[in-house]
């Protein structure tokens, strides 16, 4: 598959995130689009393209776990890479059983992105 066409959308309200992120999966050869809010990612035309989400947790408003019951609702099954900066040892397993491809806690290694992506990537 040829990721330049492969759209990863980000949900952060950490601007430096939203800012930084990018960079680094541009290196990794996919588009991005990077979103403050679930709402702002609800209300965008990027749901039907996006092949995978990274999704920050927690968030002012809807939380990135709202979020995933909403689009699980509305039958967009995206595959979801949580990020995270909260070191609670209960986050990623409970995540991970909502249907999560990986939960990565900040500071994340590239590596450790790379390979997440790679299987939400495969996933079905």
């Amino acid at each position: 598959m040829k990721t330049a066409h492969v759209l990863i959308s980000v949900v952060d309200d950490d601007r430096s995130v939203r800012e930084s992120l990018p960079d680094l999966l541009k290196e990794f050869g996919f588009s991005v689009k990077t979103f403050s809010s679930a709402n702002e990612f609800l209300i965008s035309d990027s749901i039907d393209e996006t092949r995978c989400l990274i999704l920050d947790v927690a968030m002012p408003g809807m939380t990135g776990p709202e979020l995933q019951l909403e689009l699980a609702r509305r039958g967009q099954l995206i595959p979801i890479v949580y990020i995270t900066a909260r070191k609670d040892s209960t986050v990623r397993p409970r995540l991970m059983e909502q249907g999560a491809v990986e939960c990565l806690f900040k500071p994340f290694s590239d590596r450790a992105l790379q390979a997440a992506l790679s299987s939400a990537l495969r996933a079905p």
